[in-house]
């Protein structure tokens, strides 16, 4: 998709609605709305891709979805033939999930229209980690220039930007979810110092990086031969090999800690 192009409208009130074309960087669009001052998406700069995709998945990171702030997505029905602009209410978004990838190749969108807030504060902070590197409480609203840069410093401190050039920068997306834990897991994880997030929906999901670090995987370790665990969290094709995912390990101990989320490479056979 090489469509680009931001359009901004005025609603009541400090309420902006944002329309950006498929193609255009979701990174882009979020340094475009924080430079804009317009609140509510400050927390997905430096994830990578398009904003055409964010829908696909309900793209996140701590604490904000797309798919709070999307009213409506304009996309092409190969079943109909038709364009349509399906509302957000009929996306069927959930945790990196939605409509448009439970019907993969059925869609293909076109452009998308988001919900935003005129205002110098930052969402309320809801993760922890994020919440000490402001040394700040949970819930306050930091500056928004200010948060959307310290998420850009947290995400370069993580292994979680893609390098400019190299082998690295070739990616072909995310390898895991967080994956969901029972209420006690979910305690016995907290009390160790993990990573762990209470959905809307009351679910548990635990942070998947701190748990393969927890069993030993940490980045620069050799799993086994031609299985190295490494950085950045997204996999990348390497002449002479190509990316599988992989499971988790199934173990959960040690002391490991949050710093980054690694992945296997298989080379293939």
């Amino acid at each position: 998709m090489a469509t680009r192009g931001i359009r901004t409208r005025h609603l009541a009130g400090d309420q902006v609605e944002v329309t950006v074309a498929a193609g255009h960087p979701l990174a882009d669009l979020v340094a475009h709305t924080v430079a804009e001052g317009l609140s509510s998406i400050e927390y997905l700069g430096g994830i990578p891709g398009i904003a055409g995709a964010a829908p696909v998945q309900n793209a996140g990171a701590y604490g904000q979805e797309i798919g709070d702030r999307l009213t409506a997505v304009t996309a092409h029905d190969w079943t109909t033939g038709r364009t349509a602009r399906v509302p957000a209410a009929a996306c069927g978004f959930g945790y990196r999930t939605s409509l448009f990838k439970q019907q993969p190749g059925r869609w293909t969108i076109l452009s998308l229209t988001l919900h935003l807030t005129r205002s110098t504060a930052a969402g309320p902070v809801t993760y922890q980690h994020l919440a000490a590197a402001f040394r700040a409480p949970l819930g306050s609203r930091p500056p928004l220039a200010e948060a959307a840069a310290a998420v850009l410093h947290d995400r370069a401190e993580r292994g979680l930007f893609l390098p400019q050039h190299g082998p690295d920068h070739r990616q072909v997306g995310s390898c895991f979810l967080n994956p969901t834990v029972t209420e006690d897991q979910a305690h016995g994880l907290l009390s160790r110092g993990a990573p762990v997030h209470r959905m809307p929906e009351g679910t548990w999901r635990a942070s998947a990086g701190w748990l393969l670090e927890a069993c030993g995987y940490r980045p620069g370790t050799q799993v086994t031969s031609g299985v190295p665990l490494l950085q950045p969290p997204n996999p990348h094709p390497h002449r002479g090999g190509g990316s599988h995912r992989a499971g988790f390990p199934r173990c959960a101990g040690g002391d490991g800690r949050e710093r980054t989320n690694g992945y296997w490479r298989r080379p293939s056979a």
